[in-house]
C-alpha cells in the first residue's frame, strides 16, 4: 500500500489541468499535488494515476513519489472559487498526492528544441506509454517536466499524469490486448525512441508478480462497486490479466517509424485546411485584431 499522510493546510488550487488538483502540505512536511477523488475525471483516473506510475518507477523512470492524503475539506475553507470549494467538499477523505518538485518546468515545445533526451531513454518512456494506452502525452500536453531546475544537478525528464492512461477500464468488455498504440504525436516522437531496446529490456520485467504489488497500492474504496466485478480483488486481476496479455503482445501494438517533423507539419496542415474549409465564408474572412498569426501559420512550430 501507498504511504499515508494527512493534510495539515491547503495552499492553492492549480487551475492548468482540467481535474483541478491542489498544492498541499502533509503531517509528514511534505508538499504535495493532490487529486481529488471528487473531481470529474473520477476515481478510475486515480487507479490510472497509481497502477501506471508505481509501474513507471518500478521500471526505473523517474515519477515522483505517490501518498495516499487524508483531507479534510475544512482546510480549505478561505478558497474563494465556489467550484474549487464544491469539488473539495466532495473529497472528504482519501485522495491521492503526488511529491511537489520544486521549481520544475513544463517539457513544452520550446523547450524541447534545446533540451537533449536520450533516444534510449525517449524509448522507455514511450513504450511505458504504448503499453497502458495513455492518450496524453503529446507534443502540446506532455505530460513531462524538466527538473531540477536550479542548482548543480543536470536537469532530467519526469513523468506526472496519468489518469487518461488504461483507457480499456472505460469498456472492459471491448478490451483488446493488441489495441494499436497511436504515436504520431507523442511528444518525445522527434528524438528516435529506440522503442525495440526498450521492448527487450522491460518486457521481461513486466511479470504478473510485478502488476500484482502494483495493483495492491490501490485502495478498495477506488476499486468497489465496479460494474461486473464482485470484489476490488477481482478488479485488480482484471488489470493483471491484461497488461500481462498486452505484454506478450508488444510485437502487436509496438510503435515503430515515427513520422518525421516534415510529416507531422504535412498532416497538421491538413487538418488545419480541412477546419477552415468547413467555416462559413465570413468566418474565413474575419480579420485578426490580437496580433496573432493567422490561421495559415506554419504549424511545424509547435511540433519539435
Amino acid at each position: 500500500m501507498l504511504r499515508e499522510v494527512t493534510a495539515t493546510r491547503y495552499v492553492k488550487p492549480l487551475t492548468t489541468g482540467g481535474s483541478v488538483p491542489g498544492i498541499v502540505e502533509a503531517d509528514d512536511l511534505g508538499t504535495y499535488v493532490v487529486k481529488f477523488t471528487g473531481s470529474a475525471q473520477g476515481r478510475k483516473a486515480l487507479v490510472a494515476e497509481v497502477i501506471v506510475g508505481e509501474l513507471a518507477r518500478a521500471l526505473g523512470l523517474r515519477f515522483p513519489e505517490l501518498v495516499l492524503v487524508h483531507f479534510d475539506p475544512a482546510l480549505a475553507a478561505h478558497e474563494p472559487h465556489q467550484e474549487v470549494r464544491a469539488l473539495l467538499d466532495a473529497s472528504h477523505g482519501l485522495n491521492l498526492g503526488m511529491d511537489w518538485l520544486p521549481g520544475a518546468k513544463d517539457f513544452t515545445p520550446e523547450i524541447a528544441e534545446t533540451c537533449r533526451v536520450d533516444p534510449v531513454e525517449a524509448g522507455r518512456i514511450v513504450w511505458l506509454d504504448a503499453l497502458t494506452t495513455n492518450v496524453d502525452r503529446t507534443v502540446h500536453s506532455s505530460n513531462l517536466l524538466v527538473w531540477p531546475t536550479f542548482g548543480t544537478a543536470p536537469p532530467r525528464l519526469w513523468l506526472i499524469d496519468h489518469g487518461a492512461a488504461l483507457i480499456f477500464h472505460h469498456r472492459w468488455d471491448g478490451a483488446d490486448p493488441e489495441k494499436a498504440y497511436d504515436f504520431r504525436h507523442h511528444a518525445l516522437g522527434r528524438y528516435a525512441p529506440d522503442v525495440r531496446a526498450a521492448d527487450a529490456e522491460l518486457a521481461p520485467r513486466v511479470t504478473r508478480e510485478l502488476l500484482h504489488e502494483v495493483t495492491a497500492r490501490v485502495p478498495d474504496a477506488w476499486l468497489a462497486g465496479e460494474p461486473g466485478f464482485a470484489t476490488p480483488d477481482a478488479v485488480r486481476e482484471a488489470y493483471v490479466g491484461h497488461l500481462a496479455a498486452r505484454v506478450r503482445a508488444s510485437a502487436a501494438w509496438l510503435p515503430t517509424d515515427f513520422p518525421t517533423r516534415q510529416e507531422l507539419a504535412a498532416e497538421e496542415a491538413r487538418r488545419a485546411a480541412r477546419t477552415r474549409q468547413g467555416r462559413p465564408d465570413w468566418l474565413k474572412r474575419v480579420p485578426d485584431l490580437h496580433g496573432k498569426p493567422a490561421a495559415e501559420q506554419d504549424w511545424s512550430v509547435h511540433l519539435g
